[in-house]
């Protein structure tokens, strides 16, 4: 059974920072992966022009892309904003496409993290997916936190379970992404996901083999300007 004390206080976190605490300054940044329809359901229900950040990085799933289409119909989002790598930074760093094999920060750095931040410029907080049950990395997770980038993250589902996940599914009728149903648990670039083995947690399957757990997105940074040599500075 869905659990009615995290679902209200997610909802209730949700809309305070939506309509009151940071009104217009807020974005939501969903990767569109296997839990993201509960979060993109419950802002649709406060705001349904509330900007909506999306990664395409240009490795990713056809089901992904095809999986944000349908949400975005079904939950009727007005502002959906899919953010691209900057072309000249690829040219530069990943002209053959194939940096990932050679350098994965670098390449989820060019793909997500400075995208990310370009895209953000104009906001004062972001809200993430991002569960303490993902993975040990996220165990202390908290509802609201500063984050990595200096910015307010709001974390709604921050201490909610499989079982609340499944539950809201059921309960609002929500599709599951397509390769949910092949194994997957955590979604991201096709070249650099797998299904986890048993018994492993659900981000295990993200650049498995390596040491590697975040794509940099949530990791420390300068908000105003990027650890980056001067020729990947932000192009704004």
């Amino acid at each position: 059974m869905l659990d009615t004390i995290s679902t209200t206080s997610a909802e209730t976190v949700l809309r305070d920072a939506i309509t009151h605490r940071f009104a217009g300054k807020i974005a939501l940044v969903s990767s569109f992966g296997t839990e993201s329809a509960i979060l993109l359901h419950m802002v649709a229900q406060i705001d349904k022009s509330l900007p909506i950040i999306f990664l395409d990085t240009g490795k990713l799933f056809p089901e992904t892309l095809a999986y944000r289409d349908e949400l975005v119909a079904r939950l009727g989002l007005t502002d959906v904003r899919s953010i691209r790598p900057s072309g000249a930074q690829l040219a530069a760093y990943d002209p053959d496409g194939r940096l990932w094999e050679k350098d994965t920060d670098l390449c989820c750095a060019i793909r997500k993290t400075n995208p990310l931040d370009e895209a953000l410029v104009s906001f004062e907080a972001w809200i993430t997916g991002r569960k303490r049950s993902q993975s040990g990395t996220r165990a202390h997770l908290q509802m609201v936190e500063t984050g990595a980038d200096g910015r307010i993250t709001v974390n709604p589902l921050a201490f909610w379970n499989d079982e609340d996940l499944e539950a809201y599914f059921e309960t609002h009728d929500l599709p599951q992404h397509p390769l949910q149903a092949e194994g997957y648990t955590s979604i991201g670039c096709a070249v650099c996901t797998h299904k986890p083995l048993p018994g492993e947690d659900k981000r295990s399957g993200r650049w498995a083999g390596t040491a590697k757990t975040e794509c940099g997105i949530h990791m420390p940074r300068a908000m105003s300007k990027p650890n980056w040599p001067e020729e990947l500075s932000f192009e704004v």
